[in-house]
């Protein structure tokens, strides 16, 4: 029987890396594509490393030659130049899935969502940001289902707000709730007690993309999935569980500073758009998970204090 190959954009990511991960525990042979693959100190084994840049055709077209299925997991760091580089490295994954007749598989985010379709996302709630990061990712998805009328399969599977191992500073869990090489002393929370959140661990949604991918028999040409994830309905519950983990009942929480970030956007863009998505954090939204309860019976779901410990300890804050 042959081995089923995928390509994997942003392998050394936080949701990427966990896919990759997660395919090659299951039998997969895993390409990972990279700027400077020979220059990275930590890099797994098990995957075929591929020197090449999501920005140029030619490289993410001869990654996946010969695969079934493409990450695509790859996004700039630290916010910087979505405009200039979201778009075009799509449209380079899905020249490379027409080229090999692979399926996509995308991270999806809360970002397509206007006030519009609050509290309650489902997969056919209406796309209408009011943010330029926002329009940026329904450009994004729209272009993936235009695609599929030439016969390019997708799957999304959208979640919230990520945690877990390998979580970085676009997290913000990482980039708020705790500092990361550091014990946590203190919390920054962005939200205010009442106001539910939707949280997504990260282990969690690659297994759920996984599961989903091992369904692609039953899939649409053009797929999507909401997951339900971790639901703090009252801002309070992931709080709880970091007290827990790290044993300090009485940890001070703090409200997270927004008055500064007008001062520091014009010298950070990544401040900049950590602005612009403070509206998510203003009312509670959640997304609607039936459809993905019928395709996979379940949704995979780690305990909150495991998974909150485990994301602790990947950042050597516990």
């Amino acid at each position: 029987m042959t081995q089923a190959i995928a390509s994997v954009l942003g392998a050394t990511g936080s949701i990427g890396g966990e896919v990759a991960r997660q395919l090659a525990t299951r039998g997969w042979k895993v390409r990972a594509l990279h700027r400077n693959a020979a220059a990275l100190k930590e890099r797994d084994d098990r995957f075929e490393w591929l020197k090449g840049d999501a920005m140029i055709r030619e490289d993410v077209i001869a990654a996946a030659d010969g695969t079934q299925l493409i990450v695509h997991a790859v996004n700039p760091p630290g916010y910087r130049n979505w405009a200039g580089l979201v778009l075009p490295m799509i449209d380079n994954t899905i020249a490379a899935a027409r080229a090999s007749g692979a399926r996509i598989v995308l991270p999806g985010t809360v970002y397509n969502y206007g006030p519009n379709a609050f509290p309650v996302l489902r997969e056919s709630s209406s796309q209408e940001p009011l943010t330029h990061k926002g329009a940026i990712r329904v450009e994004l998805e729209r272009r993936l289902q235009a695609a599929s009328s030439e016969g390019v399969r997708s799957l999304i599977v959208r979640a919230g707000d990520f945690f877990g191992p390998g979580s970085n500073g676009n997290s913000w869990f990482s980039g708020g709730l705790v500092k990361p090489g550091k014990p946590v002393r203190a919390m920054f929370y962005p939200g205010k007690v009442g106001i539910g959140h939707q949280w997504a661990y990260v282990p969690d949604v690659a297994q759920t993309m996984v599961r989903l991918i091992e369904q692609e028999h039953r899939l649409p040409v053009f797929a999507t999935y909401h997951m339900l994830g971790h639901w703090d309905a009252d801002g309070t519950r992931m709080i709880g569980a970091i007290k827990r983990c790290v044993d300090r009942p009485n940890l001070k929480v703090r409200a997270f500073p927004w008055w500064v970030l007008p001062v520091m956007s014009p010298f950070s863009e990544m401040f900049r758009e950590m602005r612009e998505m403070r509206y998510l954090w203003k009312e509670p939204i959640r997304m609607e998970n039936s459809s993905l309860l019928e395709a996979l019976g379940e949704e995979p779901h780690t305990p909150w204090d495991k998974a909150v410990r485990t994301t602790l300890t990947s950042l050597h804050c516990a």
